[in-house]
């Protein structure tokens, strides 16, 4: 069984993020979509709301599964048996800063990174993007699935 992880802090789940996850369960027995819980970075929701959301969108993926993690993704894949780590790709700048950490996370554990490249629909999104855009009033709705986009204006209602 070739199990893999997509990590990421998913503050909110983007399409862009869906594209990938979709991707890769199309081409794995089993993706474990690992939301980073860090105290160090404030997000707009907890892990736990986050790993609500991923639970909600990927419900129809049979071979998805959403959990949450901090400290090292390497550290993660050893305890979850994760064979590689799959990373969407939007830009050369993305590919600068994951090949670093690919390299690192090989040298200190073995664990492979796999890239994919961002569907050109989503090439420049980004959850922070969304979440700025969107606190202004700008309309986000073809960039989040429907359950995020109702959560998300309902938080930033609040705010």
């Amino acid at each position: 069984m070739i199990r893999v992880v997509c990590p990421g802090s998913f503050d909110p789940v983007t399409n862009g993020h869906m594209d990938i996850i979709t991707r890769a369960a199309r081409l794995h027995d089993e993706v474990i979509v690992a939301v980073l819980r860090n105290v160090a970075k404030s997000s707009l929701f907890t892990a736990d709301e986050r790993v609500g959301m991923l639970r909600e969108v990927t419900k129809d993926y049979a071979n998805v599964r959403v959990a949450k993690f901090d400290g090292l993704i390497v550290d993660f894949c050893r305890a979850h048996d994760v064979s590689a780590i799959v990373k969407g790709l939007r830009a050369v700048s993305d590919f600068d800063y994951e090949m670093q950490m690919a390299q690192m996370n090989y040298a200190q554990a073995g664990v492979e990174t796999l890239f994919m490249t961002t569907n050109p629909l989503y090439a420049f999104l980004s959850s922070s993007l969304v979440k700025e855009f969107a606190s202004y009033g700008g309309d986000v709705a073809s960039l989040v699935p429907e359950p995020v986009l109702r959560r998300l204006t309902e938080r930033l209602a609040r705010d």
